[in-house]
């Protein structure tokens, strides 16, 4: 049985945060070149590899427009198409003619898909990691209903982000990670339409 794709997992996270984290200066300095880094970037395709908590792996291709749209294509056998307007994720599958859907603003897509992200005021940004050749963001979405957890991985150097994995109520995990990113590039309006 195939699990949810990770747009949708995003949708049952939680953050009951009520304050900012405690950074240290060196840490709230790469917070806000990671920020940089994320606000540099208005638009990008790649492809992705997405692996569920059963080790499934499933590919396909990944394209963002900020503020707020994105569009998933997973390739065959799979038949989920997962796309953000802006206002809203829509999980679609093709197979069942079915499409779920979730406000973007309770998801924590708006730290990546945002074009003002501050990673360092954010409040459901609770920790940042160093390991080599890495930064990792750990964060929470801001909707109260649920529980979970987002950890984001960037370059470094370079800060490009590289990987993220949600780790749901159950402490279920998806990890997406992308390769062949390019930024930059034009992409068509109705690549982000979650209406037929």
């Amino acid at each position: 049985m195939r699990t949810l794709p990770f747009a949708a997992a995003f949708a049952l996270l939680f953050s009951a945060a009520s304050a900012l984290a405690d950074f240290s200066k060196q840490d709230a300095a790469d917070l806000d070149r990671l920020s940089e880094a994320l606000n540099a970037i208005h638009s990008f395709k790649a492809e992705f590899t997405q692996i569920d908590p059963n080790g499934a792996v499933e590919q396909g291709e990944a394209y963002v427009q900020k503020p707020g749209k994105m569009r998933f294509e997973y390739k065959p056998p799979s038949n989920v198409l997962v796309v953000s307007d802006g206002i809203d994720v829509a999980v679609f599958n093709k197979k069942l003619n079915t499409a779920d859907r979730y406000p973007l603003a309770s998801t924590p897509l708006n730290i990546l898909l945002s074009d003002h992200a501050n990673l360092g005021n954010n409040r459901n940004v609770i920790g940042i990691e160093h390991r080599p050749g890495e930064i990792v963001v750990h964060a929470r979405s801001n909707d109260r209903r649920m529980t979970g957890n987002i950890t984001i991985v960037f370059t470094d150097p370079g800060f490009a982000l590289k990987q993220w994995t949600v780790v749901d109520a159950q402490g279920l995990a998806t990890t997406v990670t992308l390769r062949d990113v390019q930024t930059g590039v034009a992409l068509h309006p109705e690549l982000f339409l979650t209406h037929g």
